[in-house]
């Protein structure tokens, strides 16, 4: 999204007008949905979604859009915010005492809109009921993605934003393999990571980094605990970055005690053998993404590979997900997934194998279906002889 860092000179009141109309375009896009649905308003609730329309990028705050006007319910802790981010919108200021929901359904009602859409998949059945109760003339609608579907494909900034959430990503991971140390522990290591992300310009860690020694890289989402990465032949790091408001997503898998792991031939050779398996599913599988395809065609594709390879059976999970104002969002790359890819899309291709009692092999990268193929937008290396970290 684009941010207002200069007003008052002629280069600044371009540049806002610039974010006013880019926001509005969005806003325009929601709104043509209304006479299809026959309504009069929606009302978003979800944080990410309001974000999505406005540039606000505070909390407890709701957005109304009717067909001619559009209004951000909020409370006096984000009045200056709100002038600041979303210059020229307009917006309530509910009275201290009233909560957000209460004070949408004043705003509703001298609207006089007959009828409001709302996010399913947000509002809560307690939640639902007070709008009810408060709204008497109110006929209200659910829908679970109508923002969702409008931010399935991103645009030039989107994916600018999610850029910058991968560089700082990527140096913090230079970062964090500079740092590592034998005794480190697992829970040492994700909480430095996530310092690096946040030293590099992050405003957090995307999701609680994950970072697996040994056997437990069997565990996809393996929480850290107290193992000592020294202990271990591999090391699995699942880590991103989130910017202002964007995203990113990576895996590698690090090869620790590195005389032991080139030198063993059993620890040698199987290691190699699945990542070889796990890269070349990968590879497969971003020579199938561009437009028109099926996202499920593009997750069979990486899938036979594991499969035919005999490890079928160790690959449990999708083969990636959308990535931009949260870490998982659509289109989904599964088995199942009737989703036809579009120029715009920003997804994760992170096949993996996991064994018990051995460990696992993830490699993920963030990806932008381009109108003739694919860009891969992360850049860490995926070469395992570059991987070894020098204890």
């Amino acid at each position: 999204m684009i941010v207002v860092t200069s007003v008052g000179t002629t280069d600044g009141k371009r540049l806002e007008q610039t974010a006013v109309e880019h926001f509005a375009r969005r806003r325009e896009r929601l709104k043509s949905g209304l006479l299809t649905e026959e309504l009069a308003a929606v009302l978003i609730t979800n944080p990410v979604n309001v974000s999505y329309l406005t540039n606000f990028s505070g909390d407890s705050s709701y957005l109304i859009i009717t067909r001619d006007r559009t209004l951000l319910v909020s409370d006096a802790r984000y009045t200056t915010q709100i002038r600041q981010e979303c210059p020229g919108l307009q917006f309530h200021i509910r009275p201290t005492g009233q909560n957000v929901s209460q004070a949408a359904a004043d705003v509703l009602n001298k609207l006089g809109s007959p009828s409001v859409g709302f996010e399913s998949a947000c509002v809560t059945v307690a939640e639902l009921e007070t709008l009810r109760e408060l709204t008497p003339t109110v006929t209200w609608k659910g829908a679970k993605d109508r923002v969702e579907q409008l931010r399935v494909c991103k645009d030039s900034s989107e994916i600018e934003q999610i850029r910058e959430a991968i560089r700082i990503a990527e140096r913090a991971f230079e970062a964090f393999r500079a740092m590592l140390r034998p005794e480190d522990t697992e829970k040492e290591l994700a909480d430095r990571l996530e310092e690096y992300i946040r030293r590099f310009g992050g405003t957090s860690s995307s999701f609680p980094s994950i970072v697996a020694a040994g056997d437990r890289a069997a565990l996809p989402h393996a929480p850290p605990t107290g193992r000592q990465a020294g202990e271990a032949d591999l090391l699995l790091v699942d880590w991103g970055a989130s910017g202002r408001f964007y995203k990113s997503d990576l895996t590698r898998v690090l090869v620790t005690r590195k005389n032991s792991a080139f030198s063993h031939p059993g620890g040698q050779s199987k290691l190699y053998e699945i990542h070889g398996v796990v890269l070349s599913a990968q590879e497969q599988a971003l020579r199938q993404i561009r437009p028109g395809v099926k996202a499920r065609d593009v997750d069979a594709a990486a899938r036979q590979i594991i499969s035919n390879a005999g490890f079928g059976e160790f690959f449990g999970h999708g083969l990636g997900h959308g990535i931009g104002l949260q870490i998982h969002e659509a289109p989904a790359l599964r088995p199942n997934s009737d989703t036809t890819l579009e120029a715009g899309m920003v997804v994760t291709v992170e096949p993996g194998i996991y064994l018990p009692d051995w460990g696992g092999v993830r490699i993920e990268d963030d990806v932008v279906v381009t109108p003739g193929g694919c860009e891969i937008l992360t850049s860490v290396t995926k070469d395992l002889q570059s991987l070894v970290c020098e204890f």
